[in-house]
């Protein structure tokens, strides 16, 4: 099977939707400890964090969500929608780090990071979905 006619399937990319929120929810479960040296550092990095993975999310809710109606999609439904879950997950998983030990939650400027790079995500796949079809 291509990989073309793969993507085809809403399955699809609910499944890398569930699999995006797994390892969210683990990720958000261990304590930080110090970065490692090796890796790029800069000030405010974990918003530039927050936006690529929620970037990541909104890309594949969206992808879900056209694949269901892929002959007349509703964008502006389909767009709302999807900011909407997303900043909530992300919103949900704020509220998680604050009962993680090592993590702060609650940080609005990461939520907002999620909301922001949710909804990139989201427009990003309109606006090249005509490859997915």
């Amino acid at each position: 099977m291509s990989l073309a006619r793969l993507l085809c399937n809403p399955r699809i990319w609910l499944t890398g939707l569930l699999l995006w929120l797994a390892l969210l929810c683990v990720s958000s479960s261990l304590s930080l400890s110090a970065p490692a040296d090796y890796l790029p550092s800069f000030k405010h990095i974990d918003k530039f964090q927050h936006f690529a993975y929620f970037f990541g999310g909104g890309v594949l809710l969206t992808g879900y969500f056209f694949r269901r109606k892929p002959e007349q999609p509703n964008w502006r439904a389909v767009l709302i929608r999807v900011v909407l879950i997303i900043s909530l997950i992300g919103w949900l998983d704020e509220w998680h780090q604050t009962f993680t030990p090592g993590r702060s939650g609650n940080d609005p400027y990461d939520w907002l990071a999620d909301l922001l790079g949710a909804s990139a995500g989201a427009f990003a796949f309109k606006r090249i979905h005509h490859a997915f079809k």
